[in-house]
């Protein structure tokens, strides 16, 4: 599912205007964005949580110059999914089907 599929199911189910649904969405991304940039987790009960999760320095290689360089320690964006969402995924009747 992409993001326009994602507007176009809500507005189906929900009956607010596709234009306002973007904008929400937009705006909603934008918030996790900000706050993950500021150092704050965004947790959302029942979904998961939008956390940062640091990298340790390590020694990486340049392939083109067959060269090792240092890649710094840094923090990277990571999302968590809740108990809940895993289970649900887990019993998915579709996903079975498919596996099968």
């Amino acid at each position: 599912m992409r993001k326009a599929d994602l507007i176009a199911e809500i507005t189906k189910k929900t009956g607010v205007e596709k234009v306002d649904v973007l904008v929400s969405l937009e705006q909603f991304f934008k918030e996790v964005k900000e706050s993950l940039a500021k150092g704050e987790n965004v947790y959302i009960r029942g979904f998961g949580s939008f956390i940062t999760k640091k990298r340790a320095k390590k020694i990486g290689r340049n392939i083109k110059k067959n060269v090792a360089i240092e890649i710094p320690e840094h923090h990277i964006p990571a999302f968590k999914p809740a108990k809940i969402f895993v289970e649900a995924v887990k019993t998915s009747k579709y996903l079975k089907d498919s596996a099968e």
